[in-house]
């Protein structure tokens, strides 16, 4: 990842990534991925969205965002990264 993508503490005017929105962190999170080789790769070989979920956490705690599995899965734009991989639905209307 890169290395400018608050990887090691305080990010803007000193401010912890862990004490920003949930969204802020996701997108902090998606940008540095952008040219991460392989974690890229990584996240291409998952067999389903677990798999994901997995990769993008080791990608979080290393960039020390604090994000947790749950706060993952239900912020886009993981959530629908997930859900492509699984192809389930995120709502269901009728039967």
């Amino acid at each position: 990842m890169r290395g400018n993508a608050y990887a090691y503490g305080p990010c803007e005017d000193g401010v912890d990534p862990r004490s920003l929105p949930v969204a802020r962190r996701v997108n902090l999170l998606v940008s540095a991925l952008d040219g991460a080789q392989r974690t890229n790769e990584a996240l291409a070989a998952c067999a389903d969205g677990e798999e994901i979920l997995d990769v993008l956490l080791g990608a979080s705690m290393k960039l020390r965002l604090g994000l947790t599995r749950e706060q993952l899965r239900n912020t886009p734009p993981i959530r629908d990264w997930v859900w492509w991989k699984n192809k389930e639905a995120i709502l269901t209307i009728g039967n």
